[in-house]
């Protein structure tokens, strides 16, 4: 597929079915990772547009055009945006790539998800209107009781700029199909691809308040959304400490929230594997994937000591071998990372490693024929000690780190050794071996004889500092619904007889 040249579209706030200004008139830069050059402008909302956002959302969930909808009814819309999004593909990878600096061919792969998602949810909301009201068998004859599954309310999303549009997809998409009304509040540092689905909602028609989208900081567009005592619940994707603020700030309410947050994934590697070149760029893959920048990245690789040596030298050929460079060009396969910010993140990262007594075994640094752009060679980094902060810490950048185990026991301890638990992978030809690290690994999500494939019918999240809650699947639909019981007392014309009643007295 043709890459397009692109103009970027200057958006406003997407809010009540159109495009308006923020109150405040405020706008943020839109950089271009692969050149440092700005390239536009997104508007930048704070609490008086959330505001406006938020009774937008009530209004129409009070409105039949959304507040009564069937499942299949709202199915419709979302298979016309999975249309619309797929019509639109070229522009949309284009511009997801020179807003987050992801390959392009990723990006394009990206927005195949994106309409995979909402087809996916689009059947389950048809799915749900058969079980929309559900009967509960009780033991006492004089009463039924059913269930009813019930839109959750306004939703507030809060998303991250790794994977702008797929990760607003994966909060957006079973949001709507629960109908909620859904407030949505993308990373400021990748926002482009957000605003354009505002665009396709748009010309699809959503009805007005059914979906929001507000740009701009966190602080001042973010927060006031997570306080706002008419959002129902926060679903949000981001960084640790942000979401012990989400969390802090909902719990004065007692708002419900999901978070999937950072990660330390382990990649365990037998010396039994099926083939060393086939679990070398799996090791690479499950790390330098999206330029490094994945929450559930197998970012510590722990390799059984009597394979190390060889294993060390292919991953090594094959690390050399990655193509660095412009996301735009053919065949990348690693771009910039996000920011300068997140640039000098991982550098220091790095050089903290080395002064901790590790040694880079490769990269660590800038490739020397890219001279702009916040670019940071694939590195690997041997002799990591647990105590070391590269072992703990996520980097969010193209770092993979190593450390040799002998036997499965200690294997374990190291790859439970995190105060994460988001994903783990073990290459093995054992099975029996696979499934007893299964039910080791301390994680949500775990991958055997492979490292980080997603798909949108599974359930993703994590344990311990992860987060906690469910997206993609049917376990992310439960989140955006409200489950409420009916009982009903079947025999209203005979006494209850708890009480004496006054005349027999």
């Amino acid at each position: 597929m043709a890459i397009p040249n692109i103009r970027i579209p200057c958006r406003q706030l997407f809010i009540d079915g159109e495009w308006r200004e923020p109150l405040k008139k405020n706008r943020l830069p839109i950089i271009n990772p692969a050149n440092e050059e700005i390239i536009g402008y997104i508007p930048a909302a704070t609490e008086e547009d959330v505001d406006i956002a938020v009774k937008a959302a009530r209004s129409a969930l009070r409105r039949d055009d959304w507040g009564s909808t069937t499942g299949a009814q709202r199915a419709k819309y979302l298979r016309a945006i999975a249309a619309k999004v797929l019509e639109k593909k070229p522009e949309l990878a284009t511009l997801e790539t020179i807003d987050n600096g992801k390959p392009w061919f990723e990006a394009a792969s990206d927005i195949d998800d994106v309409v995979a998602c909402f087809e996916y949810y689009a059947d389950l909301a048809e799915a749900l209107d058969s079980k929309k009201k559900t009967e509960v068998k009780l033991h006492l004859d004089s009463f039924k009781t059913h269930v009813l599954r019930e839109p959750l309310g306004v939703v507030g999303l809060i998303t991250p700029w790794n994977y702008p549009l797929l990760m607003t997809t994966w909060k957006v998409a079973p949001a709507l199909a629960a109908g909620c009304a859904a407030i949505l509040k993308p990373s400021e540092v990748a926002s482009i691809t957000s605003l354009e689905l505002g665009e396709i909602c748009r010309e699809v028609g959503l009805p007005p308040g059914a979906l929001s989208i507000l740009t701009g900081l966190g602080h001042e567009a973010g927060s006031p959304l997570v306080s706002h005592p008419d959002v129902d619940k926060i679903a949000f994707t981001g960084s640790g400490p942000t979401g012990v603020k989400i969390m802090t700030a909902a719990a004065q309410l007692v708002k419900p929230v999901t978070l999937e947050l950072g990660g330390k994934s382990p990649i365990v590697v037998f010396d039994d594997i099926h083939d060393l070149d086939i679990a070398v760029e799996w090791t690479l893959f499950g790390c330098f994937w999206t330029n490094g920048q994945i929450c559930s990245a197998t970012s510590r690789l722990i390799i059984q000591e009597t394979i190390a040596p060889q294993f060390l030298a292919r991953l090594l050929e094959w690390t050399k071998n990655i193509k660095i460079s412009d996301p735009l060009e053919e065949d990348c396969k690693l771009g910039p990372v996000i920011s300068r910010g997140q640039y000098e993140k991982v550098l220091k990262f790095i050089s903290t490693a080395k002064d901790e007594g590790a040694t880079i075994l490769y990269g660590g640094d800038r490739p020397e024929h890219l001279k702009k752009g916040y670019y940071i060679q694939p590195t690997i980094i041997t002799d990591v000690d647990t105590s070391m902060e590269i072992w703990n810490e996520e980097v969010f950048g193209p770092v993979l780190c190593v450390k040799t185990f002998k036997t499965e026991e200690e294997a374990i301890e190291l790859a439970n050794d995190t105060k994460y638990g988001l994903g783990a992978a073990i290459l093995s030809k054992d099975l029996e071996r696979c499934e007893r690290f299964t039910k080791a690994f301390q994680s949500g999500v775990v991958w055997i004889n492979c490292s980080q494939p997603c798909f949108w019918q599974p359930p993703w999240g994590g344990k311990k500092r992860s987060g906690f809650g469910r997206e993609l699947g049917e376990w992310s639909l439960e989140n955006y619904l409200n489950i409420k019981q009916v009982t009903q007392y079947v025999t209203p014309d005979e006494p209850w007889a708890f009480y004496k009643s006054p005349s027999k007295l």
